[in-house]
């Protein structure tokens, strides 16, 4: 049979064509999928600055459509579900970025990262500490250390906690002496109420050695000694305290006051809080002063003048409203809705409050229970601020 180079002659310009015709489909095909990309992401860049969120959702899914491969629209995707309190689609999102091979080195610590955002935002404190524990030695090393951190006291976990803290401080992030005290003094604290009293006294003398400024271990370990029924010991906890951190001397004023008298050693006490309080006036160092004069021989009253004496320097409804109740006044009809007019009033007075978020509560806490910062309430009364 012969070859008919006609034939090839015919075919060679028609393969040109439809090979030319293809790459025009092509390119026009790419050029309109690169339109389309950017403009769907501009679209949703323009809804999120306008806090329109379910629009800007639905414009980045349409450019992840558009692009898959494109990782920066998955992070603007995934941490607008974690906005959103969609805690599972980015939780998706951020697994399947994960999962891709061809994905960078830096976009795939991002990635982990985002992800443990994503289980803590949650609530879901095991997988993402297992999440935060996988960015060691990565750029985002002591963001994940702080949040484990968080986590740790969050779930009670002192030891755990005191192991992120030390291995932060030693990074040069910050001195961590005092929260490290703070985590000592949590844990004397279930060993005294598991009765291992010793334990607790080992706990918060260490607590006392390594963060000497701190107010609580000394604060505690008075308590613990006074409940033991070591006076003198909780006398001596006491009076260093002042020394080592005067202004935390409204916190034990009064038991001071309540330890020196039970050692026989009130007029000591009674000196001490009278100098501390020309120093620095205040309402519990005032009672405790008053406390303590009233129980001394022959009074007849006059120890709550302390109260009047406070108001000559500063205006306060709450130490008004104490010595009235100890007030006869001439018509006695009006005393006791007048008492409990002013004790009601006083009452919001007498709170103290957190500097950092302003939850206030009736007693003085040394972890706001509201946004969990320590050595956030200030050892005086709302009215003192």
């Amino acid at each position: 049979m012969e070859f008919d180079l006609s034939w090839i002659l015919l075919g060679l310009p028609l393969a040109f064509v439809l090979g030319w015709g293809a790459s025009r489909f092509d390119l026009r095909q790419l050029r309109m999928e690169n339109r389309q990309a950017p403009k769907a992401y501009f679209k949703g860049l323009n809804f999120l600055l306008n806090e329109q969120q379910d629009q800007a959702i639905d414009a980045f899914i349409e450019a992840v459509q558009n692009d898959p491969d494109t990782s920066e629209l998955h992070f603007a995707l995934g941490n607008l579900f974690r906005r959103r309190g969609e805690y599972e689609r980015a939780v998706r999102v951020h697994e399947h970025l994960l999962s891709r091979g061809d994905l960078a080195t830096a976009d795939r610590q991002r990635a982990q990262h985002a992800l443990a955002l994503d289980f803590l935002k949650a609530g879901l404190l095991d997988r993402a500490e297992d999440a935060l524990r996988k960015l060691d030695h990565t750029p985002f090393e002591t963001q994940a250390q702080l949040a484990l951190l968080a986590i740790y006291e969050r779930s009670r976990e002192w030891p755990q906690a005191a192991g992120v803290a030390r291995r932060l401080e030693a990074a040069g992030e910050a001195s961590f002496a005092g929260r490290l005290a703070h985590y000592l003094c949590e844990e004397a604290g279930t060993l005294t109420a598991s009765g291992d009293v010793a334990g607790a006294q080992r706990l918060l003398e260490q607590a006392q050695h390594d963060a000497p400024q701190s107010a609580r271990p000394r604060i505690q370990l008075a308590t613990l000694l006074r409940d033991q029924g070591r006076n003198t010991e909780a006398l001596a906890a006491l009076l260093a305290l002042f020394e080592a951190a005067p202004a935390a001397v409204p916190l034990a004023a009064m038991a001071l006051a309540r330890t020196a008298q039970d050692c026989g050693q009130a007029p000591r006490a009674l000196e001490l809080l009278r100098t501390l309080y020309a120093q620095t006036p205040s309402l519990d160092v005032m009672e405790a002063m008053v406390s303590l004069e009233a129980a001394a021989p022959g009074d007849d009253g006059r120890a709550r003048e302390g109260y009047i004496r406070h108001l000559e320097q500063e205006p306060s409804l709450i130490a008004a409203a104490r010595w009235l109740a100890g007030e006869k006044l001439e018509k006695e009809q009006f005393h006791p809705p007048v008492q409990r007019a002013l004790d009601h009033a006083a009452k919001p007075l007498s709170r103290y409050r957190c500097a950092a978020c302003g939850f206030e509560a009736r007693e003085h806490f040394w972890q706001c229970p509201g946004c969990q910062a320590w050595d956030s309430y200030p050892p005086r009364r709302v009215e003192e601020l």
